[in-house]
């Protein structure tokens, strides 16, 4: 089986849609044959893991809005469940990160004693977290939710369930969307069904936070594209995307070490058509695209002469983060024995394997025994986190970032 990136000048150019604005001709710029289709679902045994079924990225870019987005994706191999782990919720860092949003959103938007719908709830913890210190009632849409995870006394119902138009007489107050929209390949489609489920209820307001494709451009962040991620948005894509579909930006920004974007918005009858300050211009993402375009190659080369490197010295290398970056760095890089193990802080993913290359995934107690000399942090928001670990453990080790 083959691995690694394609050279751009070998990427076909097809007449693709573009699923935001529906401009014809994406022009695609980079692709990945053998990206496994899951990147955080529990694999019990190596030997599935390493057969995990794979698909194929063809990023397209659409030179009429500025959005990115897997031309090649099929939603038909995805299989949202229980048995996908994706919280972040066993991070002091993330934590702090989320009860701090949650007292922001609750003070500006007088969050108290309202209903909170969260499409795309995951485990349910940032919507506990609204209703518990807000005092507010709550409904999560998400499959892999998980019943009993977490002990609430909180009014909050989860719906195992994508939400969709048959659920538009859920009505919120305040309708939260985090890291979900870029799972979803019709965007156009399921913005503008969601602002036909708030016809006559402008007073509603929504929260949309998504990874910032301006940053992973920017740094040839190759572990940040992975199949699950079929769309990919910086400010001004996202942003123009609302207004096309009926809603009124009131904000935007960037958070979490400038991953994040922070989007506010409201339903309109007219949409402000002026842009925002935060909001970039299609030739700005143009840019950036032609500068991926022109390094990628050299990125992941780098960091594969840099493994191969390790292991000649006979250094024992591990990561630390078991999830989507780790399974599209190691799938990327053919890093299947410079690596030693896959370190990660949640229970739930201790003794799985990573998809595509099946590197088995352990807690950081397990480093006492494996002492290895380098690890590789695959977010550097958690890297002071994982030294203090390190240091508690009494392990030193190099440590780096993706």
């Amino acid at each position: 089986m083959s691995h690694g990136i394609e050279k751009a000048e070998a990427v076909l150019e097809r007449e693709v849609r573009c699923p935001n604005c529906a401009n014809a001709g994406m022009k695609e710029f980079y692709s990945f044959s053998d990206a496994p289709v899951h990147s955080v679902q529990l694999i019990r045994t190596r030997e599935d893991a390493i057969n995990y079924p794979r698909g194929a990225i063809r990023l397209g870019f659409c030179e009429g809005c500025g959005f990115i987005s897997n031309t090649a994706y099929d939603p038909s191999v995805q299989e949202y469940s229980g048995n996908c782990e994706e919280t972040q919720g066993f991070s002091d860092t993330f934590n702090s990160f989320a009860k701090k949003l949650a007292s922001e959103l609750i003070e500006k938007y007088s969050l108290k004693g309202r209903h909170i719908v969260e499409i795309g709830c995951g485990k349910g913890e940032f919507l506990t977290m609204l209703c518990e210190m807000g005092e507010n009632s709550g409904t999560g849409f998400d499959p892999a939710y998980v019943d009993g995870r977490y002990a609430t006394g909180a009014e909050v119902r989860f719906i195992k369930d994508f939400y969709s138009e048959k659920y538009s007489a859920t009505r919120g107050d305040f309708i939260i969307c985090k890291m979900t929209l870029e799972h979803i390949g019709e965007t156009g489609s399921f913005l503008k069904s969601l602002r036909k489920s708030l016809e006559g209820r402008n007073d509603t307001v929504l929260f949309f936070q998504v990874p910032d494709v301006t940053r992973v451009l920017g740094e040839l962040a190759f572990w940040d594209i992975y199949y699950e991620h079929c769309s990919y948005f910086s400010p001004g894509s996202l942003a123009r995307l609302f207004r096309s579909s009926g809603f009124e930006v009131t904000g935007i920004r960037k958070d979490y070490g400038g991953q994040y974007i922070m989007l506010e918005a409201r339903p309109s009858s007219a949409p402000q058509t002026k842009p925002l300050p935060e909001e970039d211009a299609v030739e700005t993402i143009k840019g950036l695209v032609e500068h991926f375009t022109r390094n990628i190659t050299l990125k992941v080369s780098s960091w594969k002469s840099r493994l191969e490197e390790f292991e000649k010295k006979g250094l024992k290398t591990v990561i630390w983060g078991s999830g989507s970056k780790g399974v599209s760095f190691l799938t990327t890089l053919c890093a299947l024995g410079h690596i030693a193990k896959a370190v990660d802080i949640n229970p739930y993913r201790q003794g799985t394997f990573m998809a595509g290359t099946g590197h088995e995934i352990v807690a950081p107690e397990y480093l006492l025994k494996l002492r290895p000399d380098a690890v590789i942090v695959m977010n550097p928001v958690y890297a002071g986190e994982v030294e203090r670990e390190l240091a508690g453990l009494g392990i030193k080790a190099e440590i780096m970032t993706a």
